[in-house]
């Protein structure tokens, strides 16, 4: 599968913000959305936030209110703003986007890290 083009992320304190970006060409009429997962050391990979190619998103609990997922209208560049982030949001995170007839297939992104410090 074509992989994902990912980046973002970075070092901040609590209580700052980040944008990770996940480019997926042919985004709308190839993939059927995109998703993002988190992975602390050590730890699983964890659902965070989906974005269908409808426009619909859903949240983890643990982020609602903290993130938002939205789509560059122009370009196949889903975002995911992060604000008021705390040490718990640090790991690496990546993007999944399914593709196939019942969205079977996966294409995922290299992972961009995220490290927020109290």
């Amino acid at each position: 599968q074509e992989q994902l083009v990912e980046s973002g992320g970075g070092s901040v304190q609590a209580g700052g913000s980040l944008r990770l970006s996940c480019t997926a060409p042919g985004f709308s009429s190839h993939y059927c959305g995109l998703e993002r997962y988190r992975q602390g050391a050590g730890q699983e990979r964890k659902w965070v936030s989906s974005f269908k190619t409808d426009g619909r998103a859903s949240y983890e609990d643990s982020v609602k209110g903290r993130f938002t997922i939205s789509k560059d209208k122009d370009k196949d560049t889903v975002y995911l703003q992060m604000n008021s982030l705390k040490p718990e949001d640090t790991g690496l995170y990546l993007c999944k986007a399914p593709s196939g007839r019942l969205c079977e297939r996966s294409s995922w992104g290299q992972g961009t890290q995220v490290t927020v410090s109290s």
